[in-house]
């Protein structure tokens, strides 16, 4: 079954880092091993920079995870991507611990 799982991004970027795509990789095993499951991909930024930016910054970083799916055999039909910019903070704080935490694409 396939379990959620989060990819991290580094500050201001929306490259995958080697990290981020041992984590993909183990969620294309488990999206190809069963066909009908869709996911969502939802991306997130710190609060760093503009409501604007953020949520462009966030869009992107989604669509870069999407586009990792779509390269490895994932149809686009099975992912919808969403940004929430810096709305939907995962920790609250004012260090680089918690924005860190906050540049995210969690799959769902």
């Amino acid at each position: 079954m396939f379990a959620n799982a989060t990819v991290y991004f580094e500050f201001d970027k929306s490259n995958l880092t080697s990290k981020s795509i041992q984590t993909l990789k183990s969620a294309v095993n488990a999206l190809n091993e069963n066909s009908s499951i869709k996911i969502s991909l939802a991306g997130h930024a710190d609060e760093r920079g503009t409501r604007e930016y953020n949520l462009a910054l966030g869009q992107r970083r989604a669509e870069t995870v999407a586009d990792y799916f779509v390269l490895n055999g994932i149809s686009s039909s099975r992912i919808t991507v969403k940004s929430y910019g810096e709305e939907r903070p995962k920790e609250f704080g004012q260090n680089e611990e918690s924005f860190a935490k906050n540049r995210r694409v969690e799959i769902n």
